[in-house]
This record gives C-alpha cells, structure tokens and sequence, in this order.
C-alpha cells in the first residue's frame, strides 16, 4: 500500500487488477552505447494517475529509462507504448510527455509568468487562454506575488516551482522528474516532497520521477523501481520495498539495515532457524516455502528492542549478548552500535572481525540519564517475523 496522503490514494492499486491497462508499458527494452549496455532487456507498466519511481545509484539507468520516455534516447531493442500507442517514431516535442530537468532550465531574461507561458505561447494558444493557464498554475504552485519577478530573484525553492508550473502548464499526460529535488536543502526538500504529492493529487496526472533519494522515493511514490546495472532489482509500493526487501541489493540500499550471511535449516516437524557465524546460536525465522541452504538475515534496526537484562526464552523471538561499541543521540532516535561479543570495548581498536548489529531507539520521553552507557552488556531480542530470510 502507497505510503502516501488521502483516501484517493489509500484506494490506488491498479497494478493488483488485472483488467486494468497501462499508461505506459516498456516492452522488452534494451539501450547500449557502443560496448557498454545502459538497460537490459526490462519491461515495465506504469498507469494512469500513478506516482511511480525509478530509483537507484548513480549510472544504473534510471536517467537513460525516462530520457527513452521523452524521446531524447532510442532503444536499442525493444518499443515504449503511450496510452497503446508504439511512440518509438514520434519526435519529442510531439509527445504528450513533458519533462522537469534538475538544473530547472528557466529563462534569465523572462519573468515568473513568461516563462510559465512559453510553452503555451509555442503551440499560438489564444492569449485569454495563456492568461488563464498562468494564473491557475501560479495558484497552484503559490507564486502569485512573484509573477513579475525574473529567476535570479528567487529562491531555490521558488525556482523550482517555476519550472514544476512551466513543465504542467501543458497538461502533459506525464510528466517526468529528473531529480528535480536534488538543488534544495534538506529540510525544504522535505517540504515540497509533499506539495507535489498534492498538486500530482489534484491534477490527476501521471508524475514520473528519478531519484538516488531513497526517502524521497518512499515518501511521494506510489510505487517504486529499484535499478542495479540497468535491471530491475523489485518493483512494488514503499511499505513492500522496506518491509519485504527481494534481495540482498534492495535491503541494503533502502534504508539502513543489519545484514547477516548464514544457513537457513528447515523441516517437516520444526520451525525454520538460521545459523550464523556471526550469532552465538541459531534464530528461529519465518521462511515458509524456503528450501535449507545460504541466505542472509536482514533486520531493521527500529526492529529491535535493546536492554541490560536478558529477556525471557521465547520461540517467536530471538536474542543475541553483546557490548555497546558506539552511541548516538539523533534527537528523535538514540542509534547504539553493539559488537557481538561479551568483550569489553573500552580502549580498544575497532576489530573488523567481530560484527556489529545497529539498533535504533525511539526517544519517547525527555533524555535526563541514559540508562545504556558504552562498554555495557546488552541484549538485542526482535521478533522472528521482524527477519527477512533473502536468498539472493
């Protein structure tokens, strides 16, 4: 489920029916400059009024995928479709695409309000109806007092949203984002994530965005596309890519999380259980339809619950001993960094040997003494369900 705002959106799965035509379909693409192959052979759907993501590390192909879309790449191999249209053949600027860039590309020498209107000055729209776009859209993006104003007399933000009402002023049926977020500071990038949900909700259009911002991409997409070298690692909602990670890639790249590699033992009469050379004993997991052999363990590190005295035996949970090597105060959250090992840290080299497994903790009252100190022994316990078992 979108982990986004509003029923509509609540409400969203169009990808679960499978009655319902996409938008856009990628069929089969493939893109390469000279030796060097950018996408491989991927196929994707992406529907109508959906906020969908392409995330990933810079150079594994997100950027190549969506400049495909706009028409600025051929593939290769394979055809883009349009609303069921084969758009492999129509130039750029006649496809109802339209394309927000980083750098935001405005006019210096036109005002706020000119260069809203550029584009609909470009297709010789009558100028009561120009007039009209450009007040709706500087309304909707809460620039009215800076219509006069040229960019240079603008903040970062303000900027971007000059370029977000230039690139919908067209009423595009999608509209693609390449990392229009990336110039803004942290906190006001934060801030906008949220308005172009809302204005993406009001306008009912299909956004397409880029991104190597993984909380970026948790929060405005409805569903998301992780990229590693030109594939795609999984494709799903944000609660799913976190949550229920396919791979070791995916766990690793969204979010932080504690990674052990081992062997899962399962049988007919027992609960499944991973053992580990970095655990003292095997854990009971979940890994139902999973055969014995290699995997790793991924855990959350919110997951788990850290305390001086060791909890209770219990089957649907599993424990480990170890000793504070590191503690940090974040406001919100406390992060502890505990070695697994009952050695005491104090004065000694960090020893890459020994794993470390990182718990955070959720400060729900106010920090008078903390109870955990470095160099304690601790107990790290989560529930089984909280491990996800990953074989590849």
């Amino acid at each position: 489920m979108a982990k986004t705002m509003g029923p509509v959106r609540r409400a969203f799965a169009p990808w679960d029916d499978p009655l319902a035509e996409p938008l856009i379909r990628f069929e089969r693409i493939s893109k390469r400059f000279g030796d060097f192959t950018a996408i491989d052979d991927v196929s994707l759907d992406i529907y109508e009024r959906e906020f969908f993501a392409l995330l990933g590390p810079s150079g594994c192909g997100k950027t190549t995928l969506m400049r495909m879309l706009a028409g600025f790449e051929t593939p290769s191999e394979g055809r883009i479709l349009l609303d069921g249209e084969d758009i492999s053949a129509i130039p750029p600027h006649r496809r109802p695409v339209n394309m927000m860039f980083q750098s935001y590309a405005l006019f210096p020498h036109m005002n706020v309000a000119d260069n809203i209107a550029f584009g609909l000055k470009q297709d010789n729209l009558p100028k009561t109806d120009i007039a009209a776009c450009v007040e709706e859209m500087l309304s909707l993006v809460k620039l009215e007092p800076f219509a006069k104003r040229k960019p240079d007399q603008l903040s970062g933000g303000q900027r971007q949203r000059v370029a977000l009402a230039r690139s919908l002023a067209k009423r595009p049926k999608v509209l693609l984002l390449d990392e229009p977020l990336g110039a803004l500071d942290k906190k006001l990038r934060e801030e906008t994530q949220f308005e172009l949900m809302d204005i993406q909700e009001k306008l009912g259009m299909t956004f397409l965005i880029v991104t190597h911002d993984q909380e970026e991409a948790m929060t405005v997409a409805d569903r998301i596309a992780v990229m590693n070298e030109g594939t795609f690692e999984q494709i799903a909602p944000p609660s799913v890519i976190y949550e229920e990670p396919s791979s070791r890639y995916v766990a690793g790249f969204i979010g932080d999380i504690n990674l052990l590699e081992g062997t899962l033992a399962t049988s007919l009469d027992k609960a499944p259980t991973f053992a580990s050379p970095d655990l003292p004993a095997p854990v009971t997991v979940e890994a139902e339809g999973l055969a014995s052999g290699p995997v790793a363990l991924a855990v959350r590190p919110e997951k788990l619950r850290i305390a001086l005295d060791e909890p209770a035996d219990d089957p649907a949970m599993a424990k480990v001993s170890g000793r504070v090597w590191d503690i940090a105060y974040m406001g919100d959250v406390s992060i502890f960094h505990v070695r697994l090992s009952d050695e005491v840290c104090e004065g000694q080299p960090k020893d890459d040997s020994v794993p470390i497994i990182r718990a955070t903790i959720a400060n729900t009252t106010r920090l008078v003494e903390r109870p955990i100190a470095w160099d304690d022994k601790v107990w790290l316990s989560w529930d089984k369900s909280a491990g996800v078992v990953l074989t590849r």
